[in-house]
């Protein structure tokens, strides 16, 4: 399984830091001799050293300039920004409320060609009923504690399914069985909410997978992401979001995805599968 968030983060700091380190030793250089060529104090080349401190842009070019390797100063610089933005912590997006983040995804899903998503906790949000974001909004705002402004918020979360029938973006996604069993709000919302999935799959911007309980895992069980075009992707777990953008990392959750397709069932099965989780509201 993943690791947590914030220890992914800190091990993403720490393998920046451990490249810098390379550079200075392959130039034949101390640290010392180091900041003395970028001209500031060797506490500072400690503490970035130690992955106590994050270097700048322009720190990070001045020490590939003062190891001889400018070559590498621009793939440092990407590194760099993607470990500082890569975990969001909830509460700290949330401490005015709900709605900047729920606009800065909408702006994701605008600027999207294609969004990629596998959801293992709940409908994503482009697919979600106004009364089941509502009760989902309202449970992640307890939980967290912060403020209240979930009619603001959730008007955002549903502007989001708009792109559904607008040309030029497309929504591949794939949900866990147990997703669709899994209760938010009352009976009649969660109906509601299936009923609204059955709704949009046959739309032309939609491709819709569902996972069932009973498939032999190829890929085991994983926490919600979001694949935006081959850009971007976005991991939600309990306390934050993790943005991923370093290639390499993105062709693993898209070779996670395909696994995961190749397990889920479409078209007629995946009706089938949703009507019988509708069943066991009645």
């Amino acid at each position: 399984m993943p690791a947590s968030p914030s220890s992914s983060a800190q091990g993403a700091r720490e393998a920046l830091a451990v490249r810098l380190g390379h550079l200075v030793r392959d130039a034949g250089i101390t640290g010392r001799e180091l900041s003395a060529r970028c001209r500031w104090h060797p506490a500072k080349t400690s503490r970035i050293l130690r992955a106590k401190a994050a270097p700048s842009d322009g720190d990070l070019r001045a020490w590939c300039t003062a190891c001889g390797a400018e070559d590498q100063a621009a793939d440092l610089i990407a590194t760099a920004r993607a470990v500082e933005s890569m975990y969001l912590e909830w509460r700290r997006q949330h401490r005015d409320g709900m709605r900047r983040t729920q606009h800065d995804v909408l702006a994701r899903n605008a600027a999207a060609r294609l969004c990629r998503a596998y959801t293992s906790n709940v409908i994503p949000g482009f697919f979600q009923t106004a009364d089941y974001a509502q009760a989902l909004m309202r449970s992640i705002t307890d939980f967290q504690g912060t403020p209240d402004d979930i009619a603001e918020a959730f008007a955002a979360r549903l502007a989001r399914s708009r792109y559904l029938y607008e040309g030029g973006h497309r929504f591949v996604v794939l949900i866990e069985e147990w997703v669709l069993r899994t209760r938010i709000g009352s009976a009649e919302t969660m109906a509601g909410q299936l009923q609204h999935l059955l709704t949009v799959m046959p739309l032309p911007s939609v491709s819709l997978g569902i996972i069932p309980l009973g498939a032999e895992r190829t890929v085991w069980p994983l926490e919600a992401f979001y694949l935006y075009d081959d850009h971007q992707t976005v991991v939600e777990t309990l306390t934050a979001g993790i943005s991923v953008r370093q290639p390499r990392e993105i062709a693993d959750y898209a070779r996670a995805f395909t696994g995961l397709s190749q397990m889920a069932v479409h078209g007629g099965a995946a009706r089938t599968v949703i009507r019988a989780a509708a069943d066991l509201l009645r």
